[in-house]
């Protein structure tokens, strides 16, 4: 069995008065593609933020290849970033530079890499994605599928072991979507990237994922492959899975609504 390459454990996170995560643990092997599956703030994204190190826990641990990046100082947390990649939501490019450049961007800002030789490794990594010939275009000129993939080129560019997606197929039609998936599939099966998938795309979770952790309003609910988790017991699991109105997610917005009207009276 491949070992674990992400240990997440017992990880909380309080903004204020406010629990955003709740002991949360699980761990994603060497070479899988691990699902966090869940609705609109559930605390998935908040999950991974914590996985790269842009959110520090409350209290619990991340631990990456054996080390607790938790205890790592700043300077010590850019450098283990490398082994990293990370696909922002929106995909979060700059507008005003052009796709090699964003692409690239991590060796302009941070190597003495030459110029040419940057933009050599942004046509590689865009070929990668299936994007060629677009360099010296801006964002704006691409749709929105295209700047996903250049987004995911730019996550790649430096090789990593891992890499984090945020909502990969948001916003996107069912056949950009696919795509998108197939590329994540790619990059395990050809370069063997360690992947954490946080989606509410239920065709793209159970197309791809290896294991599937369904978390909601901060708390894992069941973890497993695919099957395991259609075949889940949990009321909460079966409601989001089968997309039904009634059950307890339902309830528990109600709940939180009359609780809203009552401070407000």
């Amino acid at each position: 069995m491949a070992k674990s390459k992400i240990i997440v454990k017992n990880l909380t996170k309080k903004f204020g008065d406010r629990v955003v995560l709740k002991n949360v643990s699980f761990d994603v092997k060497e070479g899988e593609i691990f699902i966090l599956m869940g609705g609109s703030g559930s605390g998935k994204s908040t999950t991974i933020k914590h996985i790269i190190g842009l959110l520090k826990p409350t209290s619990g641990q991340i631990i990456i290849d054996g080390v607790d990046i938790t205890k790592l100082t700043d300077r010590e947390l850019i450098e283990f970033r490398k082994k990293m990649g990370y696909l922002f939501q929106e995909g979060a490019l700059f507008d005003s530079l052009k796709v090699w450049e964003n692409v690239g961007f991590y060796f302009l800002e941070n190597t003495d890499m030459p110029r040419d030789e940057i933009y050599k490794l942004a046509q590689q990594k865009l070929a990668l994605v299936g994007l060629k010939g677009i360099e010296e275009l801006y964002p704006s000129q691409l749709s929105g599928g295209m700047r996903k993939r250049v987004s995911l080129a730019r996550a790649i560019s430096t090789n990593p072991e891992i890499v984090l997606y945020d909502e990969p197929t948001s916003g996107l039609d069912p056949v950009t979507s696919a795509m998108i998936d197939k590329l994540i599939v790619q990059l395990r099966d050809n370069l063997g990237v360690t992947s954490v998938v946080v989606t509410h795309d239920l065709a793209s979770a159970f197309g791809i994922g290896d294991r599937i952790a369904m978390i909601h309003k901060g708390v894992i609910y069941a973890i497993g492959t695919p099957e395991e988790i259609k075949n889940s017991k949990d009321p909460v699991v079966q409601q989001f899975i089968n997309r039904r109105a009634e059950g307890p997610i339902t309830q528990e917005l109600f709940e939180e609504m009359q609780a809203g009207k009552e401070e407000t009276n």
